[in-house]
């Protein structure tokens, strides 16, 4: 299940009410979707993508997207640190990025809207079941937690629409080490660093 870290403010939120209602303020959906016996641990990426297509139908109708593909990334994926070091800096896309987690998790930050009074930085810790968007636009930055492991089904209006573009000025490095551990995400209320990975 998603949730959300805002580090500046050390406040996490976890309920799945009150994640969609922080969220939507930033044109960011968040969905569940059912993973339990949908598909297997070997399933092809024809197979995932045929598991999901009622839903994957309903999200073209949604926001335009024409195509879908699955990516597959673990710690053996050749060039793995250079994919990450690709979305690790704060950019935007022309396109949405719309991601369906199928296994694994990663951590997207948000830099919601630079410049005006809610300039907050927070970070959505997602797995498997959940769907997220980031809006075209959005200055975000993503990557894998520990594991470095991800299989996802991925929508795009136009995949070249997703070349990242960089902020100037990111502040991603206030909020680094980037890939972290469960630690990130203090639960109770305390405060915990994140690890040094």
């Amino acid at each position: 299940m998603a949730s959300i870290w805002i580090q500046d403010e050390q406040r996490r939120l976890e309920d799945a009410g009150a994640v969609r209602a922080f969220l939507e303020p930033y044109g960011i959906w968040h969905e569940r979707w059912d993973v339990a016996g949908r598909v297997g641990a070997g399933a092809t990426d024809a197979q995932i993508l045929d598991a999901y297509a009622p839903e994957i139908e309903r999200l073209k109708a949604r926001g335009g997207y024409r195509t879908a593909d699955v990516i597959n990334v673990t710690p053996q994926t050749p060039g793995l640190q250079a994919m990450l070091d690709k979305f690790n800096k704060e950019h935007t896309h022309r396109d949405d990025e719309v991601r369906f987690i199928v296994h694994g998790r990663g951590i997207f930050h948000i830099h919601g809207k630079p410049g005006s009074a809610d300039e907050k930085v927070f970070a959505i810790h997602v797995e498997a079941g959940d769907l997220i968007n980031v809006p075209a636009g959005t200055r975000h930055w993503f990557d894998l937690c520990e594991d470095r492991e991800i299989r996802a089904i991925r929508l795009f209006v136009d995949p070249a629409g997703w070349s990242p573009e960089y902020a100037e000025a990111g502040v991603h490095a206030k909020y680094e080490p980037i890939c972290f551990g469960p630690s990130y995400f203090p639960s109770g209320g305390r405060s915990v660093a994140p690890l040094q990975v």
